[in-house]
């Protein structure tokens, strides 16, 4: 039988897709016609699982060329030496820096096959000036190729050892630290140091031993002796090693740059002593003497370690570092900061700053955690229960990942990178992932899969990184006997003190309570509160947010998706606890009506609610109940999700001010409307079955101006019409039933904030009857009707009831409000001696008239007079100016040229700032005020509320708002004075 012919092989079985594969692997003498030449084809699969197979390809072929004659040692080498076939390929497919080092230097490649590699310190032995630096940069970079190689090698021969992250970060920081020996040693050998003593001490990266493939290594010089020649011999230490190895850094020394390179011992300890802040003493938990007088950098550690374990004590350290946190990240520009695997959020940093955080804080007391890895350290959190075991593997297994994809990007071209490729790059992400020994995986591609794992690692480390502040915190309150906690409760205390919690103790307490026990609650709220705790240190009342927290928490305690909620949606922690370190009164709305938090992930439906649908829901919903006590009672539940959402929407800056007035209006009048429906129903069953009157609810002040706020009454006026057959004292008695059983029903004492329905501004007021018909109120307006009852008529307005009857009284008072030809002289000096009344009588006594929303100077009261002075002066020609509105009549008053643009502008941004002003303080207060906070957290939060930013000063906005009203004051004065 005939021999069975192969199949001809393409290249691109091998991953070999470059038009030149054919031809370099036919140089090599690895391919013949019928594919690949016997015995290479476990060569050639190597190639297949290199993270770049063209350019391994491509480098072989250069190499192949340099080495010359000694080609055929190599072939053979690959061929039979599984070893050296994974490490040669690995690094060549890997690396270009490293490829163009073994082409400029063949030989080299033998260091990977079974030749010691060489030692620094010897390749600069007697060798001063450019020759050492040549010496020295080939030695080192044949040591680093060594190094890489071990790394990837069994990406390429999976039989190879894979080594450890640690074990790669501990022999690059051996490498730099004989790198720094050697530059020393070329330094003495050029200048005389008989008369000197320098350590050198190592910062950083080089200090944790955990260095990348390219960093800069961050030394700090301590002196003894002749300074002037320590300095001389640092700096040409620096120069050499610089020019043949890495950057060194010098810049975390006191004073950075601009302070001396070298200092003695005793200048180093006074510095630190008196002038060191923050970051710089977290840069010490790395400092560790590498090179120079090793006894010299025992003493400096002596020295500066107790100063490093004492940093957490310093006052506003919590501040200090959270600060410097967001100042690195507000650094990384916008189009980056999802692609920065250093600095970046959820980058190496996040690591980096928590650890650090957790040993100077804990390891004050537990030497365990003095350590310079970041991995050891964190390690040594989770065994000493600082951290979560699960947490602390998680996160480190995230920081070893992301580390990694650092090391392969660096290796590439020898480039100092921390940028993540664009995920419309596929080849670079292709040949990442491959470097990464990221393979393919349920039918995604390898770099699919990166880009899945990249996002899950990141998002792992900013979430752990805003839990792990707190973990100690809480697991020495909530899982640990307090007789064993190794953080004490003093310590404990200390530490919430530090984040702004004025009642450390207080705080400590809450915890307790929300933690304790072994139930699925107790350890949701266990993994809740580190990121609450965080998020309320960044409100104006951490103290007051905690409270409420727990008071939530416990009153919800039955409600199955609530701590759900909580831990799966990130938006609604975060906004519930903005809401509860500013407000007193929204915790317990949301309290009442949970449902509501289930709209804080959304935006849309937390803000973007049409007043009118939700009247019509309401009105709908409450006409299912056919008794007062039932409607009431549904009214009331409807309206107080209304209130909660909108206060939501309003602290959280998604609804504007008068968008929050119309909203509030809105739901009061669909309350009224419903409960006057029930009213009239159970009325009329008592009167023998059919109602007796046709009642009309005529909306007064804010209410008919639609302009309510959180703390406003209803004011309202009743009207009625006898139906045929029915006499005027009978409808009165009937309509007045139905008003009382209203009135009285949705003031009942209820838990709710207050449906006070408020009929004083009626004729003769709390003397005069409760309801009346149409004739009687148009026959007392034109007896005995006085100037202020017409003016408190322009903000008449239907709200509920018989419609027909409703427009009919506002038809009929238009006589009143807007008199024919206006106002006379007299009538305007009564109009202007009754407000001056009102601002002498009925301002509270000691009230800053300065900072009252509604009778203080440029408040409420001043340009609503204004205005309704104007429109009865001018309505009964200017129908425009027939408004109840404040805003709209301040609009029409400069449509008909009654007033500026400008003037206009400046009462109208008082009179949303007053308002807005108003409602804020009563959120954050828990009632209604009228009066501006100045001073406190009070006057923060409300600061806050209303979009100052949380650490700006709340004097500015006091002094903000009292410069608005005193230019309002001034056009007041100009206007209604005039």
């Amino acid at each position: 039988m005939a021999d069975r012919v192969r199949p001809v092989l393409s290249t691109a079985r091998f991953g070999l897709t470059d038009d030149r594969a054919d031809v370099e692997l036919r140089a090599a003498g690895w391919w013949n016609d019928g594919g690949p030449v016997r015995g290479v084809e476990p060569m050639l699969t190597a190639f297949s699982r290199s993270p770049d197979p063209d350019l391994a390809l491509r480098g072989i072929d250069r190499l192949r060329e340099s080495v010359g004659r000694s080609w055929d040692t190599l072939d053979l080498a690959l061929r039979d030496d599984v070893t050296l076939r994974g490490r040669l390929i690995a690094v060549l497919g890997a690396s270009t820096a490293l490829s163009d080092f073994l082409v400029a230097n063949p030989d080299e490649w033998h260091d990977l096959h079974d030749t010691e590699p060489p030692d620094l310190l010897a390749a600069v032995d007697g060798l001063t000036g450019p020759e050492a630096v040549r010496a020295l940069r080939q030695a080192y970079r044949a040591r680093l190729m060594e190094i890489a190689a071990d790394d990837l090698g069994h990406l390429v021969e999976p039989t190879l050892y894979a080594p450890a992250f640690e074990d790669v970060t501990a022999r690059l920081t051996d490498l730099a630290e004989e790198a720094l020996r050697a530059a020393l040693v070329v330094a003495h050998a050029e200048i005389d140091g008989r008369d000197a003593q320098l350590a050198v001490i190592a910062m950083g990266k080089c200090g944790g031993r955990e260095l990348n493939y390219v960093s800069d290594v961050d030394v700090v010089f301590v002196g003894e002796g002749n300074l002037d020649i320590a300095t001389r011999l640092a700096s040409r230490m620096m120069t050499v090693a610089g020019s043949a190895c890495f950057e060194v850094d010098a810049a975390l020394r006191p004073e950075g740059k601009a302070g001396a390179l070298v200092r003695t011992l005793d200048g180093h300890a006074a510095y630190y002593k008196r002038w060191a802040r923050t970051w710089e003493f977290q840069a010490l938990l790395k400092a560790r003497p590498v090179a120079g007088d090793v006894e010299l950098g025992e003493r400096y550690l002596d020295v500066v370690r107790p100063m490093v374990w004492t940093a957490a004590d310093r006052d506003g350290f919590v501040a200090d570092v959270q600060q410097m946190r967001r100042r690195v990240e507000d650094h990384v520009p916008a189009d980056l900061v999802n692609r920065e695997l250093k600095l970046g959020r959820g980058g190496l940093r996040d690591v980096e700053f928590a650890v650090q955080l957790l040993q100077l804080v804990h390891g004050r007391s537990d030497e365990r955690l003095r350590l310079g890895s970041t991995t050891s350290a964190l390690t040594a959190l989770g065994a000493g229960g600082y951290v979560g075991r699960a947490d602390a593997a998680a996160l480190g297994e995230s920081y070893r990942f992301l580390r990694t994809l650092e090391h392969r990007l660096q290796l590439q071209k020898l480039r100092r990178t921390h940028l993540f490729p664009d995920e419309s790059n596929l080849g670079d992400l292709r040949w990442l992932a491959r470097a990464a020994g990221v393979r393919p995986d349920g039918g995604r591609a390898e770099e699919q899969v990166l880009l899945s794992e990249f996002r899950r690692h990141s998002n792992r480390v900013r979430r752990l990184h805003e839990k792990l502040f707190y973990r100690p915190l809480l697991d020495a309150v909530a899982k640990v006997p307090t007789e064993a906690l190794r953080l004490t409760t003093v310590e404990a205390a200390a530490r919430l003190g530090a984040l702004g919690f004025t009642s450390p103790e207080g705080a400590l307490h809450h915890i307790q309570a929300l933690t304790s026990g072994v139930s699925r609650r107790a350890a949701i709220q266990g993994a809740l509160l580190p990121v609450i705790l965080d998020l309320l240190a960044h409100t104006p009342d951490p103290d007051g947010g905690l409270l409420s927290y727990r008071k939530m928490s416990e009153a919800l305690a039955t409600t199955p998706w609530y701590l759900r909620l909580l831990r799966d949606e990130g938006a609604v922690v975060e906004r519930l606890a903005q809401l509860l370190g500013l407000s007193k009164l929204v915790p317990d709305m949301l309290a009442r009506a949970p449902e509501v938090l289930r709209l804080l992930a959304h935006t849309d439906e937390l803000a973007g609610r049409d007043p009118a649908e939700v009247a019509t829901s309401l009105r709908n919903a409450v006409g299912r109940h056919r008794d007062l006590i039932g409607a009431v009672t549904a009214a009331r539940s409807l309206r107080r999700h209304e209130l909660a959402r909108v206060a939501c929407a309003d602290l959280l800056g998604l609804m504007e001010t008068t968008a929050v007035c119309n909203a509030l209006s809105s739901v009061w009048v669909a309350v009224l409307q419903s409960a006057l429906a029930a009213a009239e129903r159970e009325k009329s069953v008592e009167a023998g079955g059919w109602p007796k009157a046709n009642i009309a609810i005529i909306g007064m002040g804010r209410l008919g101006g639609h302009e309510l706020g959180y703390g406003s009454d209803a004011d309202v006026m009743f009207v009625c019409e006898p139906v045929p057959g029915v006499s005027d004292d009978e409808a009165v008695k009937f309509a007045s039933a139905v008003a009382e059983a209203m009135r009285r029903q949705l003031g009942a004492p209820s838990q709710d904030p207050a449906l006070e329905v408020d009929v004083d501004l009626r004729p003769q007021g709390r003397q005069g009857p409760l309801v009346r018909t149409l004739d009687s109120y148009v026959a007392y307006y034109r007896r005995w009707g006085e100037i202020w009852e017409a003016q408190a008529l322009l903000r008449a307005d239907f709200v509920a009831g018989d419609d027909r009857l409703g427009a009919r009284f506002l038809e009929s008072v238009n006589e009143i409000r807007y008199p024919a030809g206006g106002l006379d002289a007299t009538a305007v000096r009564e109009i202007r001696r009754i407000k001056a009344r009102v601002e002498t009588e009925r301002l509270p006594r000691g009230a800053d008239p300065t900072t009252h929303t509604k009778l203080g100077r440029g408040g409420l009261a001043d340009i609503e007079w204004t205005v309704q002075l104007l429109q009865m002066q001018h309505a009964y020609e200017e129908p425009s100016l027939r408004t109840t509105r404040t805003l709209d009549g301040l609009v029409a008053a400069v449509d008909v040229g009654l007033i500026t643009a400008e003037d206009a502008e400046e009462l109208r941004s008082a009179w949303v700032l007053a308002t807005s002003v108003r409602n804020a303080a009563t959120l954050v207060r828990g009632k209604p005020t009228d009066q501006v906070p100045t001073s406190g957290r009070e006057l923060a939060a409300v600061a806050n509320a209303l979009g100052y930013p949380r650490d700006a000063d709340p004097g500015e906005f006091l002094d903000s708002y009292r410069r608005t009203t005193r230019r309002t004051r001034a056009v007041v004065e100009r206007i209604f004075y005039a």
